[in-house]
């Protein structure tokens, strides 16, 4: 073989030997392409859960915060207008008191007032003597409300009874008025001042006052 032609496939297999390199090259690379687009869409997947995962959490942090923070106003604006409403009552009751003396004026309604009293003592007591407090101002009017309370008492019960005017333990003389009745003998006192009936008339009554000033309690169930 001569010169030439060993020149000639020298150079054939240098081109050879170039192409596969050349392809060998290539393949690598689109591997390589690949592994790091692999490689590359894993990482922003995981960054991209990350944040998602850190979004979420602060977002339920913020809404925590949220409710609790309405929460507390709306326990704090409750309770000013439960306070507010406690005080407008308190006052309505206060006013009331201050305005039971007024009953006692008209002597001919303060006597069918206690008269009324008197007959609620003796229905309770059912008993064959008991005794009534008054206050000493009231005394006249109250010994009339007796006579009357007794009356009614043996018509509607077709039974005997005594009732003495107490003298000897009158109602304090700053009481608005009403009465005790004292039964058993002296063990049993029923109340029946004014004070007394205004006390559990503010219990009684209360619910409905509230209805009245400040409508139905939506939140309420049940009621008495």
């Amino acid at each position: 073989m001569s010169d030439d032609q060993v020149a000639g496939e020298l150079k054939k297999m240098t081109a050879f030997i170039r192409q596969e390199a050349l392809e060998k090259a290539k393949e690598i690379q689109i591997k390589a392409d690949e592994e790091f687009a692999i490689e590359k869409s894993k990482l922003v997947r995981q960054e991209t859960s990350s944040i998602d995962s850190q979004y979420e959490k602060k977002f339920k942090q913020a809404s925590m915060s949220q409710q609790i923070t309405r929460s507390t106003l709306s326990n704090k604006t409750r309770l000013k207008v439960l306070s507010a409403r406690q005080e407008l009552l308190d006052d309505l009751f206060e006013r009331a008191s201050k305005e039971l003396s007024k009953f006692t004026k008209d002597r001919g309604k303060y006597q069918e007032i206690c008269k009324n009293l008197i007959l609620e003592g003796l229905y309770a007591l059912n008993e064959k003597k008991v005794a009534v407090r008054a206050k000493k101002v009231d005394y006249e009017v109250v010994k009339q409300a007796i006579n009357d309370a007794v009356e009614e008492y043996k018509d509607n019960t077709k039974k005997d009874i005594l009732v003495e005017l107490d003298e000897k333990n009158p109602q304090p003389e700053e009481s608005s008025g009403g009465v005790s009745i004292v039964g058993g003998n002296g063990k049993i006192d029923i109340n029946n001042t004014l004070e007394e009936r205004l006390k559990l008339l503010e219990s009684d009554a209360l619910p409905m006052v509230r209805t009245v000033l400040f409508g139905k309690n939506e939140n309420r169930k049940f009621y008495d």
